[in-house]
């Protein structure tokens, strides 16, 4: 049957291009579905301060008068100015058990770039670090996170088989929370914060985070900098994602530590687990998605660790001690006994071996593919 490409154009194509994963990961047992409403923010010029140094475009694909697949393209002008990589990205792929659909869109991105002169194609990649990044290659039988993509094992398979090699892996962990902080982690916590007279920042309602907001992205801007694709976010980017976050934050599991002079050298961002609450919302807040995410976030026994940033001045020092003392802290007052990584790339070992102190098992990894283009 005959493939046709169709660039989304019009808001009738965009809302093609978001209900698609609806429809083919229904009833997954495994797949989380996002919000309907911060996709298509996320995927607005008019909305997201990103296309100040990006462009992009979207596609799908269409057999027999049905949508069958989609892909974006994303042209991301400050990475290739920082990185002096010219890559092209893409993103937001899904499609059917066939790969010739999977041929159709990639080699409509991969057209795109070398339009522009570009030299390879690599994802999925987001506009930003903070966007779905990485194809699953391995733990296809565990349930997603509200931060990560999740797709069929025929995909990678279909990259692997259209070109497509693997430029970098990142990995995730699910741990057991221990009842009690280890002596170990205790003891360098406490050492550690009386040598740098650290201090824990305490506040009570979200409000309260809202002056250390800005000094919260920039601790992650420092933090990440040296990562893999990562572009800092601009004071633009960081004001929508203050909007964008802060107002569903609780704030017992965000992890503050300041030194003497109040300048923030540490951040732990973790949140009740959303994953259960979003596949009852299939996502859609209304008109009962929110409660169920209400729930979630009221009473919960697992939880997701979204990141830790800290200062370069204070890493390698026993910092990350303190921040994992305090979460451990938070997570037993909270009942959680369940935690779930966010992505870690494979090379970083130094935060991998932090999980050598903790009852964990590596159980899932996603793949950044890459394809030079001749």
């Amino acid at each position: 049957m005959e493939i046709s490409i169709v660039e989304v154009t019009n808001k009738k194509l965009m809302n093609a291009f978001l209900d698609l994963p609806y429809e083919l990961y229904k009833n997954n047992p495994y797949n989380v579905p996002a919000l309907r409403f911060d996709e298509a923010n996320t995927l607005d010029p008019k909305k997201n301060p990103a296309f100040d140094h990006c462009e992009a475009k979207y596609w799908l694909a269409y057999q027999n008068n049905k949508v069958v697949g989609r892909i974006a393209g994303i042209y991301h002008k400050a990475y290739v100015e920082k990185w002096n990589n010219k890559y092209l990205r893409f993103g937001w792929i899904d499609f059917i058990d066939n790969i010739e659909v999977a041929r159709a869109l990639l080699n409509t991105v991969e057209n795109w770039a070398k339009e522009k002169n570009l030299t390879a194609v690599h994802g999925p990649l987001g506009f930003t670090d903070l966007d779905y990044e990485g194809m699953l290659v391995e733990g296809f039988e565990e349930r997603g996170t509200m931060a990560t993509i999740y797709n069929y094992p025929y995909y990678p398979k279909m990259m692997e088989a259209l070109g497509y090699a693997k430029d970098v892996d990142w990995v995730e962990y699910r741990v057991n929370v221990p009842a009690k902080t280890a002596d170990k982690i205790h003891k360098i916590a406490e050492l550690v914060k009386k040598r740098y007279q650290l201090k824990i920042v305490k506040f009570k309602k979200a409000k309260d985070l809202l002056p250390y907001a800005k000094q919260i992205f920039q601790l992650i801007n420092e933090t990440y900098s040296d990562l893999y694709g990562v572009v800092e976010l601009t004071d633009k980017q960081i004001s929508y994602y203050t909007k964008m976050y802060f107002s569903m934050i609780k704030t017992e599991f965000i992890i503050l530590i300041a030194d003497k002079n109040d300048k923030l050298v540490a951040v732990g961002i973790t949140m009740p687990s959303l994953s259960a609450a979003l596949q009852k919302a299939k996502g859609s807040l209304f008109p009962f998605g929110f409660i169920h995410l209400l729930k979630a976030l009221k009473k919960n026994n697992e939880a997701d660790m979204l990141l830790v940033g800290i200062d370069k001045a204070y890493q390698g020092k026993g910092v990350n001690a303190l921040v994992l003392q305090q979460t451990n802290e938070a997570f037993n007052r909270n009942g959680i006994v369940i935690a779930e990584s966010n992505p870690e790339l494979e090379e970083n070992t130094k935060v991998q071996s932090i999980w050598d102190d903790f009852d964990a098992r590596q159980h899932k990894r996603r793949r950044c593919f890459i394809k030079q283009l001749s």
